[in-house]
């Protein structure tokens, strides 16, 4: 079945529900981190599915694609942020793992949605915009 809007795609999905739980475990940073580690951290889970966003009406392949490396590239720098967050006493290890759970989950069907895109024979309307 075709998506009809970006909130279709299952990669986008997971993208929002990982910075669903980010913004659960703002909580636990310092207010010292209020204008450091936070608003970075923010921004890349945001970048994640806004990119996927983004990028579903892109018309060409190469335009999709770009918006969704994109995304993997702010999903890579999450995962960073979340070692970090656990390295220096931030994030407990049952913190750390739920939240790496659901990146890995973004990762996966982001991966598999670019892929499905790239072996696509080609672009007709909203053919390349399904869910994997």
């Amino acid at each position: 079945m075709a998506s009809k809007t970006f909130r279709d795609v299952i990669a986008w999905q997971k993208a929002h529900e990982f910075v669903l739980a980010f913004y659960d475990t703002k909580k636990f940073f310092p207010d010292d981190e209020k204008f450091a580690l936070i608003p970075q951290f923010q921004r890349a889970a945001i970048s994640i599915a806004a990119n996927i966003a983004e990028g579903y009406r892109k018309l060409s392949k190469a335009d999709k694609l770009r918006f969704f490396n994109i995304a993997q590239g702010s999903l890579e720098e999450c995962r960073y942020y979340i070692i970090l967050a656990h390295d220096v006493g931030y994030y407990s290890e049952m913190v750390a793992n739920e939240l790496y759970e659901k990146i890995e989950e973004a990762s996966t069907v982001l991966n598999a949605y670019c892929k499905a895109i790239n072996e696509s024979r080609g672009i007709s309307g909203e053919q390349t915009n399904v869910s994997p």
